[in-house]
């Protein structure tokens, strides 16, 4: 989390009454600390800082600052102690013990894998999923990282320590350390792990003296280590590769570089790319903008029903596929003809790679990259027939008692006219000086006036009358799909909902949900959406719900969306919301 410097939003002193309840919160988090320790962590008379920052993916964090050393960092309201705090308590976490190779790795970004963890003769420590736990290296009791178990102590044994092992979240090196006095960590004995280490300097000696015995090992790591550093502490790094590394420095996961959905997109940007090259870029066209080569050439040579996505490779950005394909490949030469803007100024025509290239016949079976959703046209859309309707309620029930309408039951408008007819009616309620109104009987006085009007109202007009039923009655709404049987929901059908957010200094987000509401597939509307406007969408879960999902996609984009839902999928006008965002263009001054 704190491998990459983050940015301070405030910086206050602690009130008192915050300060309290800091300290029992502390408290209740670490049972293991006394009263004293308490009292040196949360002093009563001594200057404590709440420092509110957000890490360089987003995440919004809450530091406390004692003489000058970040003490505790709180994340998504857990507490979590920093290595300055635990180089003076190191008994408050349970500690997991590794390797000193494997923090550099650690400090980097990566998680504890189980096959680096050194297993002493007491066992690993006793942890549950989720918990905060700290990591150590062998022969000193000061950890050197804070994280929480990915699984319970008896995964981890039942799965032969392997797999992840502990989400680090702060280590020593890195920039949350670095907020503080940047002093280094105290040698602390630790008598379990002593004789390993033992082991592990003689192992290194032996290294030096013959290097060619060092591939040979494939044994895992136990509690002693072969040559350093073993398989564990390879797979410990999830992107231990120096080369070809495109994802770290901009944070990525790097577990995205080995999934085959990264494969299967970096073929598809390979295929897309030679296509426009061979059939698209023409040699006047040269210096060609890279942007406007990805935006114009290579969007249009994606196939139907697959979506090209440069941040779902394993590149994560243009420049670096173009340099690699520079580079490894000579297909392209890209230069830096203004400061910061990017130009393909040379293409090798007769690169072989290029010449033998044939455009996929069905570029959907071709397995070059991820199918993304149905193409379009594949089935067509037919917008669902929507009637309101009007559920009986508790208070109405006795007006509707005659007709053997019971609580819920749904009717639509012209019934409940009807039924309300019928029973006037029946009762003989129709004014006999004037047909307009209706006299107000006890009944119809419970179930339709409030009751500052119990003495005031004697008759009311028959639509007066009719819109005080349906508005006292629940509301409902059916949906009708083609071939399916209609659907009947409570209260009032949900909008498609079209919102314009900002992120980061001037860029702007368009976002969609309820979509699902009115049988629209998200993903194939992304897809539309990204051939439409030649810019990046994404789905994300709409927060609350389990079910749905928003889709997201670059720069306000609400005029776009709002011909693709009134003209494609033919969703009535008074169904969206959000029209109002439409971006202003500059008028005439009258």
């Amino acid at each position: 989390m704190f491998s990459k410097s983050f940015r301070v939003k405030s910086n206050t002193v602690i009130k008192g009454s915050d300060r309290r309840k800091l300290k029992a919160d502390i408290s209740t988090a670490f049972p293991s600390l006394s009263v004293e320790d308490l009292s040196e962590l949360v002093p009563n008379k001594e200057e404590l800082n709440v420092v509110k920052i957000y890490a360089h993916k987003g995440d919004a964090v809450t530091l406390y600052v004692l003489h000058k050393n970040p003490v505790l960092f709180e994340l998504e309201k857990c507490l979590y102690p920093t290595v300055y705090t635990l180089w003076r308590y190191p008994h408050v976490l349970p500690t997991f013990t590794t390797w000193p190779p494997v923090l550099q790795k650690l400090a980097g970004g990566a998680d504890l894998m189980l096959p680096g963890v050194v297993v002493p003769l007491s066992g690993i420590p006793e942890v549950k999923k989720g918990d905060c736990c700290a990591v150590k290296v062998v022969s000193n009791r000061a950890p050197m990282a804070v994280g929480t178990a990915t699984m319970s102590s008896a995964e981890m044994r039942s799965l032969g320590m392997k797999g992840r092992g502990v989400s680090v979240l702060h280590t020593y090196m890195d920039s949350l350390w670095a907020f503080g006095d940047k002093s280094g960590p105290p040698s602390i004995p630790d008598v379990d792990t002593e004789g390993v280490e033992a082991t592990y300097e003689e192992e290194e000696e032996e290294e030096d003296d013959d290097e060619a015995t060092e591939g040979s090992e494939e044994e895992p790591c136990p509690n002693r280590v072969p040559d350093a550093p073993c398989p564990g502490i390879q797979e410990l790094s999830l992107a231990d590769r120096e080369e070809g590394e495109h994802g770290k420095e901009e944070g990525e996961d790097p577990e995205d570089l080995r999934s085959p959905q990264g494969k299967q997109m970096d073929a598809l940007l390979l295929q897309c790319f030679l296509q426009a090259l061979k059939s698209k870029v023409k040699k006047s066209e040269l210096p060609l903008l890279t942007s406007s080569f990805l935006r114009i050439h290579m969007f249009s040579c994606c196939p139907s029903g697959k979506q090209l996505d440069i941040k779902k490779s394993s590149y994560k950005k243009l420049s670096k596929f173009l340099q690699c394909m520079q580079q490894q490949h000579s297909l392209v030469r890209v230069k830096e003809l203004s400061k910061g803007v990017e130009s393909i100024v040379e293409v090798d025509w007769k690169n072989p790679e290029l010449r033998s290239f044939r455009t996929p016949k069905d570029p959907g079976i071709e397995e070059a990259s991820v199918e993304v959703g149905r193409a379009e046209g594949e089935k067509p859309y037919h917008p669902p027939e929507i009637t309101t309707l009007y559920s009986v309620s508790s208070r109405l029930e006795p007006l509707f008692q005659d007709a053997k309408k019971r609580k819920g039951t749904v009717l639509q408008p012209a019934e409940v006219r009807a039924i309300i007819t019928d029973y006037v009616k029946r009762n003989e309620l129709v004014d006999e000086n004037n047909k307009n109104y209706v006299i107000i009987n006890p009944i119809l006085c419970d179930c339709l006036l409030e009751k500052s009007e119990y003495q005031e109202v004697e008759a009311l007009k028959w639509d007066d009358l009719f819109s005080r039923t349906l508005y006292k009655m629940q509301h409902c709404h059916q949906l009708v799909f083609p071939g399916q049987p209609p659907i009947v929901k409570k209260g009032h059908i949900e909008p498609i909902d079209i919102s314009v957010a900002s992120r980061g200094s001037n860029k702007k987000v368009t976002m969609i949900k309820n979509l699902e509401v009115y049988g629209l597939d998200p993903m194939a509307v992304s897809v539309a959406l990204q051939h439409r406007v030649q810019a990046s969408s994404a789905l994300n879960p709409v927060p609350g719900s389990k079910d749905r999902v928003l889709v997201q996609i670059q720069g306000n984009q609400v005029q776009q969306v709002c011909k693709l839902l009134l003209d494609k999928y033919q969703i009535p006008c008074k169904y969206i919301q959000g029209l109002d965002n439409k971006v202003q263009k500059p008028g005439r001054k009258k």
